[in-house]
């Protein structure tokens, strides 16, 4: 009690500075990669994903992501061993953000798409085993994250897969593919406005002192589907035939139509890991920000304050614009050849999945989600599109994350500790 009573001030300015560079890891590599399809399809440049990005990010957080985030990140470690200690767990927290702003660095500058979630979580239990004991780890919650390193890319995938055959038999294989496509497009955008909409409505967005009965939360999700896809068939009606391009490549005129709608499923897909991650990746410098202004009280939840949510918008957006480039060619064109199409499909399928599992409560990843989806659409064209040696790879750096996370931050804690007592 004493550290925190003697260097509170310290120890907040350290927890900015390393929740900065953890959320300015947060963009290079899991935002990058949440982008990745728009910008490696040709669907849209760095530039405008930065500014898609830095929008709805915020808006996800803030709408969707609500002001409360758990202290002790998913109920992993029970703290209350360490309840008249709490600047255990401010070395701790302040450990964790090190470790996983290290390991996100690391990670983005071989262009490997990781957990951010994963990575605060396996940094927490390091912490938890080194500086409480192995007994505080709810080892049952360790099992499900685990096990959504199977379940986060199967769902991805396996809707985005549904998707791609989808476009290909409405819009692909039939006999005017370019008018299908702009006969169907508005309702794949509908869709877009209509999924994420309605989850935001069913998260119940408390905080703005506003919940509907689930019809109703049908209703007006579905009259900003129709507003969205309103907003698309304009779009769309301005894309004309190319017939130059199409000597070259048969659904060239095809994939143009499909460029405007690359926009809505980016928007959707950062609003959707807004609501996600944007918190989760803020939560240790809330948590330490909020014992050191109680006094030393240890809680199981902790307030959001406005500026700590912006500090990590703005970290986010900072990481993508800086190195994200990295994590997006390994997403956008290294798996497998994406097209408007492809990527929209990819992107559609991440973004649907995300908002459906943040509203159902699993534990799944939103890296390892988007890495599904564009495997998925891959394995629609069968598994001589994919590049297994880059998925390989992929998946060591998955399992490597926790471990890796743990060791780094029992070693950051321990020299603070050690620092400051």
């Amino acid at each position: 009690m004493d550290v925190i009573a003697q260097h509170g001030t310290v120890l907040v300015v350290i927890a900015i500075i390393f929740g900065l560079y953890m959320t300015w890891g947060i963009g290079a590599n899991d935002v990058a990669n949440v982008m990745g399809t728009s910008v490696g399809s040709g669907a849209i440049t760095v530039m405008t994903a930065i500014i898609i990005a830095g929008i709805f990010e915020f808006a996800g957080a803030a709408l969707a992501g609500g002001h409360v985030t758990r202290t002790i990140r998913k109920g992993i470690i029970d703290p209350g061993p360490i309840a008249n200690n709490p600047e255990i767990l401010v070395f701790g927290m302040l450990a964790a953000l090190l470790a996983a702003g290290v390991w996100l660095m690391v990670a983005s500058t071989r262009g490997w798409p990781v957990s951010t979630t994963h990575s605060i979580v396996g940094a927490v239990v390091g912490f938890a085993i080194a500086g409480i004991g192995i007994e505080a780890v709810q080892w049952g919650k360790i099992s499900q994250i685990v096990a959504s390193w199977v379940v986060s890319p199967v769902l991805g995938g396996t809707v985005a897969f549904i998707l791609m055959t989808s476009i290909r038999r409405l819009i692909l294989n039939t006999d005017n593919p370019f008018l299908s496509a702009k006969r169907w497009g508005p309702a794949y955008v509908f869709l877009v406005g209509f999924i994420i909409s309605l989850v935001t409505l069913f998260k119940g967005l408390k905080h703005l002192n506003l919940e509907l009965s689930v019809p109703m939360s049908f209703l007006v999700a579905a009259i900003f589907g129709l507003a969205i896809a309103t907003i698309g068939w304009a779009m769309i009606n301005r894309v004309r035939i190319d017939e130059t391009a199409d000597k070259d490549y048969h659904f060239a005129s095809v994939e143009k139509v499909f460029v405007p709608m690359m926009l809505f499923t980016a928007c959707g897909m950062a609003f959707a890991h807004g609501s996600n991650d944007v918190a989760n990746g803020v939560g240790p410098l809330a948590a330490v920000y909020g014992i050191v202004q109680s006094g030393g009280e240890v809680a199981q939840k902790s307030a959001l304050p406005l500026w700590i949510l912006l500090l990590g918008g703005f970290g986010i957006v900072a990481g993508l614009a800086t190195y994200g480039y990295r994590v997006m060619r390994t997403i956008g064109t290294k798996i497998t050849e994406l097209t408007p199409t492809r990527g929209f499909s990819a992107t559609m399928a991440a973004a649907a999945t995300v908002v459906l599992a943040s509203r159902t409560g699993m534990p799944v990843s939103t890296t390892h989600i988007a890495v599904g989806a564009v495997i998925g659409v891959g394995l629609a064209r069968g598994i001589g599109a994919l590049d297994l040696r880059v998925i390989g790879s992929i998946v060591v750096s998955w399992i490597v994350t926790l471990p890796i996370g743990g060791i780094l931050a029992a070693l950051f804690f321990f020299t603070l500790k050690g620092i400051f007592t």
